[in-house]
């Protein structure tokens, strides 16, 4: 299974329709948008750049739900927005989760949203817009916390394959894979996709053997951040040569 992630507005404002459109032709089995965001955490300098610059095109909110609205009338591809809590505070909790259900999101992503938080004050909420959720676990992550994460997940499980920030890695190291078959062994019920450092046709087959597979994300962003490439010819570029 491979999830392609990019962030919204990046190269260009309104490319956001014109990417979709092109990893759903790809074949793609999942999208995940990423919302620009000037403090995103959990992300590589990659990642950030492209923030910064989606930012600066004049990327908002308002304008990636009408974007993400506008591509669900030729893709059905499961999209999932990534981005983190206080957007969704800034929106209006309800709102925003009502909002992605209108516009057609299948779910979410937020690493800074802490788990005990969303069973106690937004599991509910999740469930009565029929919104999927997505949390993550790291090498370091204890059984019991695993356990927790597989019975509150709605969608798949995002299994950070470093402890470390997004961006292309050389290869994955034995501690790395050691750590995929322990989560493996587990059996848990949702499905398992592997991010962080898979930026290849080598790391990508290499996670799924490990797992149900595989998210590339800042690789995907350098290769449409080339300048002055034509994003669709280097969407459908990319992802054959990871699917080789």
């Amino acid at each position: 299974m491979l999830n392609v992630y990019f962030t919204a507005g990046h190269p260009h404002r309104d490319d956001t329709v014109e990417i979709i459109r092109a990893l759903d032709q790809a074949g793609v089995d999942l999208i995940e948008v990423g919302i620009p965001y000037s403090d995103p955490l959990a992300d590589g300098p990659t990642i950030q750049q492209s923030s910064q610059v989606a930012l600066q095109n004049g990327m908002t909110l308002a304008l990636l739900f009408e974007q993400i609205a506008e591509a669900r009338r030729f893709s059905d591809t499961p999209l999932i927005l990534m981005g983190y809590f206080n957007q969704v505070m800034q929106y209006g909790e309800e709102s925003f989760i009502k909002t992605c259900q209108e516009v057609g999101v299948d779910g979410l992503i937020l690493p800074d949203l802490p788990l005990y938080e969303y069973e106690r004050s937004y599991k509910q909420l999740f469930e009565k817009y029929d919104m999927g959720i997505s949390f993550l676990l790291t090498p370091q992550t204890d059984e019991q916390r695993i356990h927790e994460i597989d019975e509150l997940s709605r969608g798949f499980i995002y299994m950070v394959s470093d402890a470390s920030i997004t961006g292309a890695k050389q290869g994955i190291s034995d501690r790395q894979l050691a750590y995929f078959e322990r989560i493996a062994a587990m059996q848990l019920r949702n499905p398992r996709l592997i991010g962080f450092g898979i930026s290849n046709s080598d790391t990508f087959q290499t996670a799924c053997q490990y797992a149900n597979g595989a998210i590339i994300g800042s690789a995907f962003i350098q290769a449409l951040g080339l300048h002055g490439i034509e994003v669709a010819g280097a969407t459908r570029d990319f992802v054959r040569q990871i699917r080789a």
